[in-house]
């Protein structure tokens, strides 16, 4: 998921900030899905270390938080076959919608969905066996509640898995942009504690919040993870329809002075371009434990 930023003169409200991402993925649903093909392929190899690392194997019982469009989850659903099951979570019910539909044209019938506020998580206490989130627990403006709230919804033994964006040096594609509006707009950098893409990709943030948690076995692999497309002109038109919260970011200025913001991010994403298209830094890390009780 994309990220929220508040005005410069007014204090962090995680209940309008849940509003907030909620409106901006009921909004960005459709153009998410349709680059859903894309997104699953980028990430395909954090997903499946992400599954490796949850032990999500046939018959296997899973919870996906902050699901999305539900790429993920499908595929989830395929490795647990008929024997198992995926319940697929967000806080958007739109985005829901394409997840089901999802499923539906794939045909899998072992997925369903919850809106869900994933700090909360309103789901049967103890019966699953893994709890998934690709790119969402950095979203949440609790982090530590929404893995205490998967870590009840385990059964004792039962394992976390989520991917996160390492440091925005590392992750070019996204920083660029974040950047760009962030100086044009004279947004204030987030303050510590913040929900944000980059909010857990510091050295050792999501094992130590893991751990506070109270999981062991807590371990951690970086995947490289480039984002390769055409040009940066195509990276720029994914990200601008797809990720609502730069729309947030920029809704201070005008029209006019918005357009300039894209078209200054073009330029800067084009330092990225190679002989052979749009490469993209992109760095992911895996985290997970286990549930002990």
């Amino acid at each position: 998921m994309t990220d929220t930023h508040e005005a410069p003169t007014t204090a962090f409200d995680p209940e309008r900030f849940k509003a907030t991402t909620r409106e901006q993925w009921d909004r960005a649903a459709e153009a998410w899905h349709r680059w859903g093909p894309f997104i699953d392929g980028w990430l395909a190899e954090a997903t499946e270390v992400m599954l490796d690392l949850a032990r999500v194997e046939p018959g296997s019982h899973v919870l996906d938080v902050a699901a999305g469009a539900g790429g993920q989850s499908v595929t989830a659903a395929r490795r647990v076959g008929p024997a198992g099951s995926v319940l697929a979570t967000d806080i958007s019910p739109v985005i829901l919608d394409h997840a089901m539909a999802e499923a539906a044209a794939a045909g899998v019938t072992n997925l369903s969905t919850k809106v869900a506020d994933g700090e909360l998580l309103d789901v049967p206490r103890g019966t699953f066996d893994a709890a998934i989130s690709r790119v969402g627990l950095i979203y949440l403006p609790d982090q530590l509640a929404g893995l205490a709230a998967m870590r009840r919804a385990l059964r004792p033994g039962g394992r976390i898995a989520a991917v996160v964006y390492s440091t925005p040096d590392r992750n070019g594609f996204f920083s660029v942009p974040v950047a760009t509006i962030r100086t044009r707009a004279q947004l204030p950098p987030p303050s510590p504690g913040q929900p944000g893409p980059f909010s857990l990709g510091t050295d050792g943030a999501i094992g130590a919040l893991f751990e506070r948690a109270g999981l062991v076995d807590v371990e951690t692999v970086v995947v490289d993870a480039p984002i390769r497309m055409a040009s940066a002109a195509e990276c720029l038109r994914f990200e601008r329809e797809s990720f609502g919260a730069l729309h947030q970011m920029l809704s201070g200025l005008d029209p006019t002075e918005q357009e300039d913001v894209w078209s200054e991010i073009e330029q800067q994403l084009g330092a990225f371009e190679e002989a052979g298209g749009f490469v993209g830094p992109c760095e992911m890390i895996v985290a997970a434990g286990t549930s002990p009780s």
